[in-house]
């Protein structure tokens, strides 16, 4: 067999096998120019990994139900209409002709006050767990997650005054959970 013969027998020369091997082995990261990202309002922004990270960390279960519970602590610490109903109403027995004083008063009024408080996060968090859990459960984001959630959270409340009382919570906080998520997305 001659060089001639043999030239044309070859069906890929080694330059060709070469750049044959390279485009299926190797590295072919080709960044697209024509990627289309749906635009809302204001610029197009890709996310980082550290934003896409901190934002699963804030939607997750275990933060929302931790952040209801704290800020339902603070809004009732913070709020001044139970300072106000603890004072009209004070519990500290009174004697016949003693006033009570202003520091009996307002211990009187810390201790309702952190009572509301304790209770209220108490139910937040509960709600908050519950709701999420529905929401991953099921795995769409609506009005009924609420629903679920609020009757559920109701129950568990009212199921320790019996199951009549159970049924009446979780009836009631179902219809205020719907309520509320119907007044807040309608505005």
């Amino acid at each position: 067999m001659n060089k001639d013969e043999r030239e044309k027998r070859i069906f890929f020369s080694n330059e060709e096998w070469d750049k044959l091997a390279l485009y299926l082995v190797g590295n072919n990261a080709r960044y697209r120019e024509n990627i289309i990202i749906p635009r809302m309002m204001g610029p197009v922004k890709i996310k980082t990994n550290e934003e896409k990270m901190i934002e699963t960390a804030f939607e997750s279960c275990g933060f929302k139900t931790i952040m209801s519970c704290v800020l339902g602590y603070r809004v009732v610490c913070m709020s001044k209409t139970y300072e106000i109903a603890a004072s009209v109403n004070p519990t500290v027995p009174l004697a016949t002709d003693k006033q009570p004083s202003a520091r009996e008063v307002l211990r009187e009024m810390k201790g309702t006050m952190l009572s509301y408080a304790k209770n209220f996060a108490i139910i937040g968090a509960v709600f908050s767990a519950v709701e999420c859990t529905v929401e991953s459960y099921r795995g769409k984001t609506d009005w009924k997650n609420g629903t679920y959630a609020g009757g559920i959270t109701g129950g568990l409340i009212g199921l320790r005054a019996g199951i009549k009382a159970g049924i009446f919570g979780a009836a009631g906080f179902a219809a205020f959970s719907t309520a509320i998520d119907y007044f807040m997305h309608s505005h």
